[in-house]
């Protein structure tokens, strides 16, 4: 853990026009308030923390969710510890790592007696709701997650397992009959939170929003999005190759968006994200039409990034910074610091913990991640040294791109991972070489670094209990493989033999 002063925490935001910050002081938790803070936590699916205007690139059109950072504080290094869906949703409610929530890969269903931030909030007295895609309850995509206890706490819900068409969309509520959305799926999520946030009710409230956008099929957003960005006019980042090439079937990716190429994917992957914003816009002027601005704890984040070409790679399940770098940014009024940047190290197991510390809910059971809160509202708290990094069962497009088990350490200058054997994987120096094109993996002039981020690793390995076994290990050690099993069956039509 590191010490951390509130100068050497909090630094100058870079976005222009940036509001005068709050005075800091030393913020105040909803259990010292005496006011029980609302909640509105919104995430989308597969945006990079680097992309927005605020988080340094201009690129990208971002205006409410650069508001957004100049009326909050914005964490510049935040992570996803495992970089894919399910696994990264089950540690954002859990607060608990894959080997304790049992979620070790993509479509394994949340156990129902799992303890999530949706439990905690309404046995709190919340009024909570989700909204959007879940990808929590395992096979087939499509299946009702009934009222009760699948649902991990939340009672107002309008959501769907997993589905990434967001043209002709589907919610269920409350019963088994599929509610076909009229408008793309964004739009008619944040419909349903607004309608949420209308409702009379004494209750302080936590609505949670899971966008499906940017993640792919990057095509499929409205044209006057796509309009903003021609790809001519798309800089692609000093890590992607020349000769990347879209129709290469060791990187795969979806017929109509590799028809658009590689700038053309990336700017309609811009285009999403400014389609994004919009609607958060939406969110931020209904909370100040209905006067819960103030005290609603607002915050926009993602569940794990998109390599989109970079380092030649495509999607995630990656420890390079295009995988696992997500924004964060947290607005309360009169409590988080405004129109500051955080250079302090987050991660996604982190954030259950953390909002409960915000609100003042009870950790019990205690989480694995580490309640950050006291630092979110600028105090001096000791803070993480280093993030814990790992992919436990590669599959799908990381199986397709050849990528074994690895795991991994992001410290706040280096990047290392390694493969199960122990042979390096990579090292990079984040500070000198921002868009990691030097591997120093192995380097006898950086082996007292390699060794130091080597020493956190096991670190991490011997907190979560992590005996880093193959991905099939795992599963069978936990009981799993028959849900493995069920997986590989609806997805790619045949099981392995082994579940």
């Amino acid at each position: 853990m590191n010490r951390c002063t509130r100068r050497e925490f909090l630094k100058t935001s870079a976005a222009a026009g940036a509001a005068a910050p709050l005075a800091l002081g030393r913020g105040t938790r909803a259990e010292d308030a005496g006011r029980q803070p609302n909640l509105v936590f919104v995430f989308s699916d597969q945006h990079r923390g680097m992309d927005m205007a605020c988080a340094g690139n201009a690129q990208v059109r971002t205006p409410h969710m650069d508001r957004l950072a100049r009326e909050g504080l914005r964490l510049s290094h935040c992570y996803a510890n495992a970089p894919v869906c399910t696994p990264c949703r089950a540690m954002l409610l859990t607060g608990n790592y894959p080997l304790t929530n049992q979620v070790l890969a993509n479509d394994l269903p949340l156990p129902e007696d799992a303890v999530s931030i949706g439990d905690r909030l309404q046995k709190a007295g919340y009024r909570t709701g989700y909204v959007g895609k879940w990808h929590l309850d395992g096979v087939p995509r499509d299946r009702f997650t009934p009222p009760g206890p699948r649902r991990q706490g939340f009672e107002y819900w309008a959501a769907w397992n997993c589905s990434h068409n967001y043209e002709n969309a589907f919610v269920f509520r409350d019963e088994p009959e599929p509610v076909p959305l009229e408008t793309f799926e964004p739009e008619a999520h944040t419909d349903f939170v607004l309608d949420f946030l209308d409702a009379e009710d004494d209750r302080p409230f936590a609505i949670f929003l899971s966008w499906g956008p940017p993640h792919d099929p990057y095509f499929m957003v409205p044209q006057t999005y796509l309009d903003q960005y021609p790809p001519e006019d798309v800089e692609l980042r000093p890590n992607t190759p020349e000769d990347a090439d879209p129709h290469n079937p060791q990187r795969p990716i979806g017929g109509r968006d590799r028809e658009l190429g590689v700038k053309g994917m990336l700017a309609a992957y811009y285009a999403h994200i400014t389609a994004l914003d919009e609607q958060l816009g939406r969110i931020m002027t209904k909370l100040e039409e209905t006067d819960q601005a103030e005290n609603t704890i607002l915050i926009y984040t993602s569940d794990h990034g998109d390599m989109l070409w970079s380092q030649g790679m495509v999607k995630k399940q990656q420890p390079w910074e295009e995988s696992i770098h997500i924004p964060f940014i947290v607005r309360w009024p009169g409590h988080t610091p405004a129109g500051e940047t955080s250079g302090m190290l987050f991660s996604v197991a982190d954030i259950a913990p953390t909002l409960e510390g915000l609100l003042g809910v009870q950790q019990d059971p205690p989480m694995e991640g580490r309640d950050l809160s006291p630092a979110l509202l600028g105090q001096d708290i000791e803070t993480p040294d280093s993030v814990f990094l790992l992919d436990m069962m590669p599959s799908d497009e990381a199986a397709v791109q050849g990528l074994q088990e690895w795991r991994g350490v992001r410290t706040a200058r280096y990047t290392y991972a390694r493969y199960r054997d122990g042979t390096p994987w990579v090292l990079y120096d984040n500070e000198e070489d921002p868009f990691q094109l030097n591997n120093l993996a192995e380097n006898p002039d950086y082996a007292d670094i390699q060794a130091d981020c080597e020493a956190k690793l096991r670190e991490w390995l011997n907190r979560t209990g992590d005996a880093f076994l193959s991905g099939r290990e795992h599963l069978e050690a936990l009981g799993l493989a028959k849900l493995w099993g069920d997986r590989e069956e609806a997805l790619r039509g045949q099981r392995p033999d082994w579940t």
